[in-house]
């Protein structure tokens, strides 16, 4: 691939799941100086709110909130006019919600960017199955026929017609999305786990190097990192390892 180590620790997004924002803080103490993204989620966002996301970006990083938002179109487009006003770089919704939730959500962010010429336009991203999601658990739990890959990439075909940036999903499913949505349509992957750890309750996984020799955009890697005896040793050889793929 040929990336220098700041290319790509500028694609790796680390899952801050913790509960509290000085837990948070500590890791992100351990990580100064790599020029990461950070992902906030459900967890830490719900305990530390927007005066977090303040902080990351005093600090320097590029955020991606990771609320997954799925609700009737105005809820949405009023929830995504909030989120674009905190200046994060990167949201995400459903796609099951449908495209006019999605098309609202890009209404609430040309909302929030009207008259705030000190904020970025967001990247929004529509989430189409998640990682956890097997193919028994799509047929016979959710109620959607056929394969995982089909659903994965009706969805993002979808968030495309949307207008939206690009979609969530896992690695195994970029070479697919990339075919039917064009290489510019971004795609963003958890389920990522360097060689030899355990999987988790991940079931469509792939290692780092795997993840960006098929084209994704970025990899969310969380636990590998942030359960790690040493967070900044397992994150510089994630890096060394795509670097030197």
């Amino acid at each position: 691939m040929n990336l220098t180590a700041n290319e790509v620790a500028g694609r790796i997004m680390v899952a801050l799941d913790y509960p509290t924002a000085a837990e948070a803080e500590r890791l992100i103490d351990q990580l100064s100086g790599i020029p990461c993204y950070m992902k906030v989620g459900m967890q830490l966002f719900y305990a530390a709110g927007p005066s977090f996301i303040h902080k990351l970006k005093e600090r320097g990083y590029k955020v991606f909130l990771d609320v997954k938002m799925h609700d009737i179109p105005n809820t949405v487009m009023c929830g995504s006019e909030s989120i674009a006003r905190l200046g994060v770089d990167m949201f995400n919704i459903h796609a099951a919600g449908g495209k006019m939730m999605m098309e609202y959500a890009l209404e609430g962010v040309d909302k929030a960017m009207t008259g705030a010429a000190n904020h970025v336009k967001p990247i929004v991203i529509a989430v189409t199955q998640l990682t956890s999601t097997s193919q028994a658990v799509l047929n016979e739990e959710i109620g959607i026929a056929g394969s995982v890959e089909d659903a994965v990439v009706r969805y993002a075909k979808l968030t495309q017609q949307a207008g939206l940036d690009g979609v969530v999903a896992s690695p195994l499913e970029v070479n697919s999305i990339k075919s039917a949505c064009g290489s510019n349509f971004i795609t963003v992957t958890p389920g990522i786990r360097p060689a030899g750890l355990d999987a988790g309750d991940q079931t469509r996984i792939m290692t780092p190097p795997q993840a960006f020799a098929e084209g994704t955009d970025y990899v969310v890697i969380g636990r590998p990192i942030t359960a790690a005896s040493d967070s900044r040793q397992a994150l510089e050889s994630i890096i060394d390892s795509v670097v030197n793929a």
